[in-house]
């Protein structure tokens, strides 16, 4: 384990991209269920909550999916503290272990037909345990990258916090569209959706082996003082009003990123009438543009700030979510699915990238994790997640297929107040609120 860092300027961590790479590794866990659970959300649906009507069944499917991530701002709060006072490497632990469980128990959780009632309870339950933990995974592996970040560099480094669930993303797509091509659509609704689901319960074993040899940060080691539970809570609740601006900062990238990749598959099938293959294939494509804009908006926020790329992404996804939404559903295509998906997937990592390391520098040092997680879990829980629910019901509330796109826009509307609240002035950003400082050792 590293000791505390002897410099200000180089943490003593023995290999930073071997300490991403473990770090960000459960991420991927976690993405890989959150997208099989939406990719195959109608599957799920006829196996676990049957309805004579294929979008009450739908809604109920994306009903426990929120209800899971529900959970998430629990996780954040108790979870969170147990990471600001233990530490970073250990909190990881253990959130793994209790994603794991709730993945395995979905997996292999008996349908409707089997065991009735039972079923859709013990989904629930799994749902709520991957929300539980997912509620400060990202928060946990954030502050972990920002705390062995060099200087200058912080944006870049939590960025990939964000680009390692695209890889998630890419392999469950690349699994579901060779499930698609060897099996009959029939089978796949069955059974064949389980598949994924299994080869994740399979990984489990090499994340937690990667996971075990993290490092502590040098920054965590380097604190005089790690404050008890109470204290955690109770400075939580003081610094209430930045909590809930992080929340609306982060909200526009909970909603474009759940609205390209967990609901755009059945957009494309059930909305769009698109193939499976078409869906998925742009879901893929998705996956990797995201990968490549995460770190470029971390970036670029390093060089020039975070307000400027907060506020320009955000006024971009303002004006242009529902016309081109409008443009796309008028005349459905594979070519305009994939355009519309890569706009928002620019809009998606270039803003992910950047609010990262802006949401990491605005919350209080000493409660870094807590803070930060209940700031994204609470976006995450109240719209991102959401967002497949409200995209569905506002299509068949209002009838117009580009109605999500009202969605995305209000959540950008958001972003810009919040961003404008807490960043005032020109030239490079600077919080209104007091900025985490980069860690000194023995503070």
């Amino acid at each position: 384990m590293a000791g505390p860092a002897t410099s200000t300027n180089s943490p003593a961590i023995k290999s930073r991209i071997g300490a991403i790479l473990r770090a960000t590794s459960g991420n991927f866990l976690e993405q890989f269920d959150f997208f099989l659970f939406g990719f195959y959300a109608a599957a799920i649906g006829k196996a676990f909550f049957p309805s004579t009507n294929e979008t009450a069944s739908l809604l109920n499917t994306f009903g426990v999916f929120w209800l899971g991530a529900l959970m998430r701002p629990v996780g954040a709060i108790v979870l969170g503290a147990y990471i600001d006072r233990i530490g970073r490497r250990q909190g990881l632990i253990v959130t793994l272990g209790i994603m794991a469980f709730g993945t395995v128990v979905i997996a292999f959780c008996p349908s409707y037909a089997t065991i009735g009632i039972a079923a859709p309870i013990i989904v629930l339950i799994g749902r709520l345990l991957q929300g539980f933990s997912a509620g400060v995974e990202l928060g946990g592996v954030s502050v972990y990258l920002a705390e062995i970040a060099t200087p200058g560099n912080r944006g870049f480094y939590t960025s990939f916090q964000s680009a390692s669930q695209q890889v998630a993303i890419f392999v469950a797509s690349i699994l579901g569209f060779i499930l698609s091509e060897v099996m009959p659509a029939d089978t796949v609704a069955a059974w064949g959706w389980r598949i994924p689901f299994f080869v994740g319960c399979l990984i489990i074993p090499l994340i937690f082996v990667l996971r075990r040899t993290l490092e502590e940060t040098p920054a965590f080691l380097a604190m005089r003082k790690h404050p008890t539970t109470r204290e955690v809570f109770a400075s939580a609740l003081a610094n209430w009003r930045i909590v809930v601006l992080g929340m609306m900062i982060a909200i526009l990238t909970t909603t474009t990123f759940y609205f390209v990749t967990v609901y755009t598959p059945t957009f494309g099938k059930t909305v769009l009438k698109l193939s499976t293959q078409d869906a998925l294939l742009v879901t893929l494509l998705v996956a990797v543009t995201n990968f490549i804009w995460n770190p470029v908006g971390g970036a670029l926020s390093d060089r020039i700030g975070r307000k400027p790329v907060l506020l320009a992404i955000a006024g971009l996804s303002l004006v242009t979510a529902y016309p081109a939404l409008h443009w796309l559903v008028a005349a459905p295509t594979f070519g305009k699915l994939l355009a519309v998906e890569m706009m928002f997937s620019f809009y998606f990592g270039v803003y992910s990238g950047t609010m990262l390391g802006a949401l990491v520098e605005i919350v209080p040092a000493h409660v870094r994790t807590t803070c930060f997680s209940l700031a994204f879990a609470l976006a995450a829980a109240l719209f991102g997640t959401f967002t497949p629910f409200a995209s569905t019901w506002l299509i068949e509330r209002t009838g117009d297929k580009a109605s999500p796109g009202f969605w995305l826009m209000f959540a950008a509307l958001l972003g810009i107040i919040a961003a404008s609240t807490v960043y005032r002035g020109g030239g490079k950003a600077v919080p209104t609120y007091d900025a985490v400082p980069e860690p000194v050792a023995g503070r």
